[in-house]
């Protein structure tokens, strides 16, 4: 039996998320200015169809310092037999509130760009340079002015963004140097061949130099065999937790419910940031 068959094998009998109920749901999105449990679209003053979400925890004060969640979502146009659905825009992100609970961390959804059209890009990368250089820009006013810690900060990141936690937040020094750590949900940079520019596994292994061993939290719907194995292969120096997923659904939602899994990311959550 082949790896594909296994897994594909493997996720018949796995259950599917929407038996279980969510205890959480994230805050609807609301034009205007950020405050204390909002989860607010920021436009950017020069291109306005660019823009980014960002949530203040429940528990946010003025003065307080705060760790802060940053997180790219997976790519537009998806849909599987399971009813599983992603747009590729900032505010269909589940990650960072289902491990904070709406509590404790500022939460950071940013955008691809399309530097051309000067619009968010919904299928892979835009230009990597110019998501790289928005999200280092973002990030540094929003520590600034709301009192995110630049210590303390997680890349997070699902399907499309999981591989972005390597393929953007690890593509040069000056990116690389913000996070405290990775959490990368469903997909791994280099595990497999993606169409587009430097997708291959030598490219990859050579971002993930950049990581030189802070802490990644990989998980995946099914099994996490594959990515273990990639890094175990490449000899990547890093904290690697791994945590597989035992959802059939390739959708991050599984984080807005009391499960096993989220319990665990979120007590690792805890150590690595402090």
């Amino acid at each position: 039996m082949t790896r594909r068959s296994f897994l594909l094998a493997a996720q018949v009998v796995l259950p599917d998320l929407r038996e279980v109920a969510p205890d959480l749901v994230v805050p609807p999105l609301v034009d205007g200015l950020p405050a204390a449990g909002r989860r607010v679209r920021v436009r950017d003053a020069d291109s306005p169809e660019i823009y980014h979400v960002l949530y203040l925890p429940a528990d946010w004060r003025p003065g307080r310092r705060y760790p802060v969640i940053v997180e790219y979502a997976g790519n537009g146009n998806y849909r599987n037999d399971y009813g599983d659905v992603s747009l590729g825009v900032p505010e269909g992100s589940n990650l960072g509130f289902g491990l904070s609970g709406g509590e404790g961390y500022l939460w950071l959804c940013l955008p691809y760009v399309e530097p051309v059209g000067r619009r968010n890009q919904t299928l892979w990368w835009g230009s990597a340079e110019a998501t790289n250089e928005y999200g280092r820009r973002v990030i540094e006013q929003v520590c600034r002015q709301y009192g995110g810690d630049a210590k303390r900060v997680l890349l997070a990141g699902f399907s499309r963004g999981a591989i972005g936690c390597s393929y953007l937040g690890l593509r040069d020094d000056r990116t690389a140097k913000q996070w405290r750590a990775l959490f990368a949900y469903s997909h791994f940079d280099g595990v497999r061949s993606w169409p587009y520019p430097d997708s291959d596994r030598e490219s990859a292994l050579g971002r993930l130099r950049r990581l030189r061993g802070r802490p990644v939290f990989v998980c995946h719907e099914g099994s996490v065999e594959a990515t273990r194995e990639f890094l175990g292969a490449g000899k990547v120096e890093g904290r690697f937790t791994y945590e597989p997923i035992r959802m059939r659904n390739h959708n991050d939602g599984w984080v807005l419910r009391d499960l096993p899994e989220r319990r665990r990311a979120r007590e690792w959550l805890r150590g690595v940031m402090g």
